[in-house]
């Protein structure tokens, strides 16, 4: 079967094709940036990486320009509501109502949000109007489920229920120092 629209082919596959939800958050050169993804993924453990992918005309891309670092927030349904917040272009994402703080190395830290990586960038490909990121986790900010896995499908959230709760709550509560990295040595 041939599709006469591609781009629109695409879309409707990936409409039934359930991604994890998350929120990006850098430093750009005005202040915090951030954006809502579903095209996080994890790359591998040794080293340990994550790819994303966003627009090449994103603030969250500027900030990431030469490098640099960002933090994913893997989202769950208890952050459906910032989920959506993060995904509306020129939004104030960083206004009343969002509890965040800076790290000590500069980047916005959603606190409320359980699970977050700290990652630095490793590499930044163009792919038409996109650019496809690869960055190592180098510090873990929380591992900590609070409520069902977050997926976008069919055009909406939805939270994913799971028959074994310890599969995904793998260190309840475990949210080490803002600055500590579990990946550094001693």
């Amino acid at each position: 079967m041939t599709v006469a629209d591609p781009a629109g082919g695409l879309r409707a596959a990936f409409r039934g094709h359930p991604a994890g939800v998350a929120v990006l958050t850098a430093t750009g050169p005005d202040g915090p940036v951030g954006m809502t993804a579903s095209s996080v993924a994890s790359v591998g453990v040794d080293p340990p990486a994550v790819s994303f992918s966003t627009a090449r005309d994103s603030r969250l891309a500027g900030a990431l320009a030469g490098g640099g670092t960002v933090v994913v927030h893997l989202l769950d349904d208890t952050d459906t509501g910032l989920a959506a917040a993060f995904a509306v272009p020129g939004a104030e994402r960083f206004g009343a109502g969002v509890r965040w703080m800076a790290l000590p190395t500069g980047e916005p830290w959603l606190v409320d949000v359980g699970t977050a990586l700290r990652c630095r960038v490793l590499s930044v490909s163009e792919v038409g109007a996109s650019l496809l990121v690869a960055a190592e986790v180098v510090e873990l900010l929380g591992l900590r489920r609070r409520g069902r896995p977050l997926v976008w499908v069919g055009r909406a959230y939805r939270g994913v229920p799971v028959e074994d709760e310890d599969a995904v709550t793998v260190a309840a509560d475990a949210r080490p120092a803002p600055g500590r990295s579990p990946y550094a040595d001693g």
